[in-house]
């Protein structure tokens, strides 16, 4: 059991890879938009998230 805590945490994944070699040329390109769409999303979560906290900073800022 000790030597299980001493292993390095490994990072969670929150895709699971898919099985490429399954896949066709336009099934593989499906799947690149699909993962554009995500990555789209994501980053305007970022933005969103950004703005609130620009907001929070300029509100409990300091004279």
């Amino acid at each position: 059991m000790a030597m299980d805590e001493d292993l390095p945490l490994r990072k969670r994944m929150r895709l699971e890879k898919l099985v490429l070699d399954t896949l066709g040329i336009d099934e593989l390109r499906d799947y690149i938009g699909e993962l554009q769409e995500e990555i789209a999303r994501v980053e305007a979560d970022i933005i969103r998230k950004n703005s609130h906290r620009s907001a929070a900073d300029a509100f409990f800022k300091r004279p």
